[in-house]
């Protein structure tokens, strides 16, 4: 009895020394996430969110070894409610905690002001759905987005008004935010650059709810086709206040109207083949069967249909724990040479950064609306 009652404790000694021993084999490596979890796009940033949720989730059930340690992943997630202060300050939050990389912001306008404070502190930041130029024009050799930019994006729609919707006269409306007014700016050049008239340009803000007075306004331009550049919770009660006041003009807008929750924000104003929209980003039919189990392993996992940018989300955490495995190592400082020279086949495509940290080819992809459903038109570069 008292040997069985001394071993007791030197047993459980033992175990404890082993479970140390364990436990110093594993390193604990913090990646960030940040989006819009309140406020009007909430749903989309929820959407990012889960994206990297998958990752993360993957990454651990499958076990990754980096610097001969096996890595627990962990997802440290914020809320920047698509604000530039909150996002400055989401940004800092993080970069106190000492993660080891930083997925998002989803909005241009909180990822640009961001991505100093990554730089400074040397944190490699993808963003999954920022498209404004100036992102990457920076000269910061931390930022990379996996999408591509509204040069890209809304120089093609400028372009696709005049040639498939023979659009001779447009007006231009934007929400004044970085992403609004980068993308309007960009459709203008390309609008332009084919012949067609620009003949209204008219703002609002990204929570206005009110558009009569600039809807009237360009009501009696008589425009063919209405650009938004904004986001589709503005976008919606849009496009019921134009049928409201019998505007028959196509809508367009970017990545920020081109998701499957703007049938219901819009209601029957959707409209038959109404609205064309590009998202940034899309795959080509090599691709199409990934993405689709992508997004049934999605709907399995969450219960939720993936809305835009969630597969982006997930495409960029395993780069950045690619390039991680690349340098065996999970420092900042060491895998970011990596990360500019990574060629990964992901869910969305083939990702490879150019020399500014913008992906290169980056795929557009051409929606509109039938039915209350989102329709692919095409998929172009």
């Amino acid at each position: 009895m008292q040997f069985t009652t001394k071993m007791i404790p030197l047993a459980g000694a033992i175990a404890f020394a082993f479970a140390g021993a364990a436990s110093a084999q594993e390193q604990v490596v913090k990646i960030g996430h940040v989006g819009p979890i309140s406020g009007a796009i909430a749903h989309l940033g929820k959407d990012n969110e889960y994206g990297a949720r998958m990752a993360i989730d993957e990454l651990n059930a499958k076990g990754v070894t980096i610097g001969g340690k096996k890595v627990k992943f962990e997802l440290l997630a914020e809320d920047d409610g698509a604000d530039p202060k909150q996002g400055t300050a989401a940004a800092q939050k993080l970069v106190d905690a000492k993660v080891n990389g930083v997925i998002g912001h989803l909005n241009s306008g909180t990822t640009i002001p961001a991505s100093k404070i990554y730089h400074d502190a040397g944190i490699p930041q993808i963003s999954p759905s920022a498209t404004n130029p100036k992102y990457t024009q920076q000269g910061f050799k931390s930022a990379f987005r996996v999408v591509a930019n509204d040069g890209q994006l809304g120089g093609t729609l400028g372009r696709y008004a005049a040639e498939k919707l023979n659009a001779k006269k447009v007006a231009v409306v934007d929400d004044r935010t970085a992403y609004g007014q980068g993308v309007a700016e960009e459709f203008i050049k390309g609008a332009k650059s084919k012949g067609v008239q620009i003949v209204a340009q008219q703002y609002t803000n990204d929570k206005a709810t009110d558009f009569n007075a600039i809807l009237t306004a360009i009501k009696a331009k008589n425009p063919e086709v209405v650009f938004f550049g904004g986001m589709d919770a503005v976008a919606g009660p849009m496009l019921r206040q134009m049928k409201a006041l019998g505007i028959n003009a196509k809508f367009m807008g970017g990545d920020g109207i081109c998701t499957e929750a703007l049938a219901n924000l819009a209601g029957d104003a959707v409209g038959e083949n109404q609205v064309v929209c590009a998202e940034a980003g899309g795959v080509e039919e090599a691709q199409k069967k990934g993405m689709d189990d992508f997004r049934a392993a999605f709907k399995k996992k969450f219960n939720a249909d993936v809305q835009i940018y969630a597969p982006y989300v997930y495409d960029a955490v395993m780069v950045m724990v690619e390039a991680m495995k690349k340098a065996d190592s999970a420092d900042p400082a060491k895998y970011l040479p990596e990360l500019h020279k990574i060629n990964y086949k992901g869910v969305t495509g083939n990702i490879a950064f150019d020399n500014r940290g913008d992906i290169k080819n980056g795929t557009l992809t051409l929606y509109t609306y039938k039915g209350g459903k989102r329709e692919q038109l095409a998929v172009v570069k």
